[in-house]
């Protein structure tokens, strides 16, 4: 399900409410702090760009994505105060211990997903790449790990 309010949205939200005494933060605060799907795409995409050229720049993440740079730029400031990533001396886009460990864990399910497609189905792998990309955030981890059980019993 898509989220109906920006995560820009919340944070307004959340400095309206800290103002007021009548209201509890603890929703708020909980809705903060979750990586949604888009920032695990970000996440995902700066650590393959590393991979394949060795570092990430804002320029790389918003072709590889289709988006727009100002996109990025919203995105990283989120992901960089949220502890996921870091801006490194020639603009760079760094991973923090902690958006490296996310973004592996997103990869690794982004993989798991399209050899399973693949496999399962028949369909070529970059239609079965498509269609993990949109599974790979939804999925529960027993399910992923039922996946991952089936795959390597059936080498």
């Amino acid at each position: 399900m898509k989220n109906l309010i920006s995560t820009a949205h919340l944070h307004l939200i959340a400095d309206v409410l800290k103002k007021s005494r009548f209201f509890s933060l603890a929703f708020w605060e909980i809705q903060l702090s979750e990586l949604h799907e888009s920032g695990e795409d970000y996440l995902e995409a700066i650590l393959r760009l590393k991979e394949e050229n060795g570092v990430a720049r804002s320029v790389d993440v918003a072709k590889r994505l289709g988006v727009s740079k100002p996109s990025v730029s919203r995105a990283m400031s989120i992901l960089g105060e949220n502890g996921y990533i870091t801006t490194g001396h020639i603009g760079s886009l760094e991973l923090t211990e902690k958006g490296q460990k996310k973004a592996e864990s997103v990869y690794a399910r982004h993989v798991l997903l399209t050899d399973f497609l693949v496999k399962i189905t028949g369909v070529d792998k970059a239609h079965a790449e498509e269609n993990a990309c949109r599974i790979e955030h939804d999925i529960d981890e027993d399910i992923k790990d039922g996946i991952q059980k089936w795959m390597e019993q059936n080498k």
